[in-house]
């Protein structure tokens, strides 16, 4: 029995209940494809839809040959960013297109990301394709972005619209001190971990300052002791550090270390994905072999 009322029990049933329930193996790697220019970025040079479909398909191809577990869809190159809502509806459409033939193409979880903190956007485009979960940017609290934007928290209006659209099933994966940003005073990690777990966060993900730079280990440990819910690295995470964050992070979400010469513009180098994920190996092992323990 339990003293959880129905409603209660009811809005945290489609949390995750660890990232078991999405992926089949301990500590899952999450590689990031980064799509190309969308219409009406300032690298858009009028190639077409077909194309930034074509270049998706081939990095999701080297990633998972390469043994990852998990794609993020994202438009790494829709530079300078927009945020939120001012996101434009031919790049959300063009994203939405791209992102339904991966998960088409690929039988493994597939999330979304819209920089900036598209939430809202993310939730739609991971309708309309089909994904699994999303990462959302800022679902709490409040921060300065590197455009110079003021942003703040989604996640009224966020769970609000899935719930309106049925799409419960669509994952909540959010940053806690978010890269290419800073905080409002007074919002350190502890109080943005307690706030984003409050309002039904599934996993949290920790970052360095900018994209391709690590998050430092004390702050991937701290967050790990602060949080209830499944920590993940979400920047700057290599064949040479993966194993030591990997002492405390549950998963991770790699793009540029994938990259060839772990250049974030350049191809995945399906050598340097191999590379990567033998170094995964021993602590997913590890943490079987804990898992198997504690059941006895």
């Amino acid at each position: 029995m339990t003293n959880t009322p129905e409603w209660k029990q009811n809005l945290d049933r489609p949390r995750l209940k660890s990232l078991f329930d999405l992926f089949p193996v301990p500590k899952p790697v999450i590689g990031m494809i980064h799509l190309w220019p969308l219409p009406g970025a300032p690298g858009y040079t009028g190639y077409g839809v077909q194309k930034i479909i074509d270049s998706a398909k081939r990095e999701a191809e080297s990633l998972l040959n390469g043994g990852v577990d998990g794609l993020v869809v994202e438009n790494m190159w829709d530079l300078p960013y927009f945020v939120g809502k001012e996101v434009k509806p031919e790049a959300i459409t063009t994203h939405a297109v791209a992102a339904a033939e991966i998960v088409k193409n690929f039988a493994v979880p597939v999330g979304i990301n819209v920089i900036h903190n598209g939430g809202i956007n993310c939730l739609a485009i991971a309708v309309a394709a089909g994904a699994r979960f999303i990462r959302v940017c800022i679902l709490t609290g409040a921060r300065v972005w590197d455009t110079g934007e003021f942003d703040h928290g989604c996640a009224a209006e966020l769970m609000r619209k899935r719930k309106e659209l049925h799409a419960e099933h669509i994952h909540v994966f959010a940053d806690v001190d978010k890269k290419h940003s800073v905080p409002f005073p007074g919002i350190d990690l502890a109080t943005h971990i307690e706030w984003t777990e409050f309002y039904g966060a599934d996993a949290l993900i920790v970052s360095g300052k900018f994209t391709g730079q690590s998050p430092d280990l004390e702050k991937v440990r701290e967050a790990k002791r602060l949080a209830k819910k499944p920590i993940l690295t979400g920047s700057g995470t290599s064949i040479e550090n993966v194993a030591s964050l990997l002492q405390f992070a549950d998963g991770i979400i790699i793009g540029t270390g994938l990259k060839k010469d772990g250049v974030m513009e350049n191809d995945v180098d399906p050598t340097r994905v191999r590379q990567f994920m033998d170094q995964v190996r021993p602590a997913r092992e590890a943490a079987m072999a804990s898992s198997r323990q504690s059941s006895r």
